[in-house]
């Protein structure tokens, strides 16, 4: 069994080059192994190209070696017609003798059907190698077929006193980016849209990293408030990727139509109380705010097959997701900053399961247990 941690390990580490581009596909890796030796490797292609073990199988130059090899992949390989053919036929044709999966697709057209034609074809198949770590690989795909509804990843940045953002609405001076700013000043900037700039509390090298992770899921959240304090993009400007689906919270349709978030340059939902009409790259969702919200996003979410949401914040929308148990995984930054008064921190608990440094940030992930 240790020999064949070694392979699924190697899998999990080829599955990390699809991630965020593989979508609404898993992203898994492949090896083949043929007397201890591993001849080839492959992982999932961008959406709509081949699977890893049709990458893997490819790359294998004495295609007479596969009839003595072991497949190695980190989920079972597919038996239904996508946009590319099933890779359990590939594997059968291929005269692969022995197969060793990582865990079960839960994708209903898979689920054990895949192993069961492997099976059927004489292959010895061996199933649930690293079971767990295959699983936390695709948690987005698992959560979204096992659960109906998006993996939701809660993401802050707060003081060491505590606080997610200074207290606005007082006449007191505020300490903005190291500079003082009166009241006067401030409520002057937020007539004009162009000229806001979120307070910021980290390093730029942790606001860097907040973009990449925009760039590896589907979909981000953010509330009225967030969106009127700040006028943010919600786009990723400082990682290389795609922008995420942005979804905006403003049930009273409060925000001026000069916001970012408004500017149709990225495809946007709007959750909303009142009824608009759609335009360019803007959806207008009418939601029942008397109502559980976060279930009712969660089913808009599921129709647009959006299989992970990043919320980041304010504290209000990110501690109605934590009352309702609607969270996979918080990521909380600590800045080296002291604002003395203002909107508090989510209130959370959970299992801390990484902490770190990043300059003078700390930064931990919890995890919903």
């Amino acid at each position: 069994m240790k020999i064949h941690e070694k392979y699924i390990k190697r899998c999990l580490e080829l599955a990390k080059n699809g991630l965020g581009t593989t979508r609404p596909n898993p992203t898994v890796g492949c090896v083949i192994v043929y007397n201890n030796v591993i001849i080839a490797e492959g992982y999932t292609s961008p959406f709509g190209g081949h699977h890893a073990e049709v990458n893997a199988i490819t790359a294998v130059m004495d295609k007479s070696l596969l009839a003595k090899s072991t497949l190695y992949v980190s989920l079972e390989p597919c038996n239904h017609f996508g946009k590319t053919p099933p890779c359990s036929d590939l594997i059968v044709k291929s005269k692969i003798p022995k197969v060793v999966v990582g865990c079960i697709d839960p994708f209903a057209k898979v689920a054990g059907k895949g192993i069961e034609k492997l099976q059927q074809h004489g292959c010895e198949v061996i199933v649930g190698v690293l079971k767990d770590e295959c699983i936390a690989m695709n948690k987005r795909f698992f959560t979204y077929h096992t659960r109906k509804r998006p993996y939701i990843i809660l993401k802050w940045a707060e003081t060491i006193d505590g606080f997610v953002s200074p207290d606005f609405s007082k006449d007191s001076v505020i300490l903005q980016n190291g500079l003082k700013t009166d009241n006067k000043k401030l409520k002057q900037v937020q007539i004009d849209a162009s000229q806001l700039q979120p307070v910021w509390i980290t390093h730029e090298y942790s606001r860097q990293l907040v973009h990449k992770w925009r760039a590896e899921e589907q979909a981000i959240l953010v509330g009225t408030n967030t969106v009127m304090n700040d006028n943010p993009k919600l786009n990723v400007r400082y990682w290389q990727g795609n922008d995420p689906l942005r979804l905006v919270l403003d049930g009273k349709l409060r925000i001026p139509d000069n916001y970012h978030v408004l500017d149709g340059k990225v495809k946007t939902i709007i959750f909303t109380a009142k009824k608009k009409e759609d335009s360019e790259n803007l959806i207008y969702r009418k939601l029942d705010f008397s109502k559980n919200i976060v279930q009712q996003i969660n089913d808009v979410l599921f129709e647009y097959e959006i299989q992970s949401l990043i919320v980041e914040g304010g504290t209000q929308t990110i501690q109605t997701f934590i009352d309702l148990n609607l969270w996979d995984e918080a990521r909380i930054f600590i800045g080296n900053k002291s604002f003395l008064r203002g909107v508090k921190a989510p209130i959370i608990k959970g299992e801390e399961t990484s902490k770190m440094q990043i300059g003078l940030d700390t930064f931990k992930i919890i995890k919903n247990i």
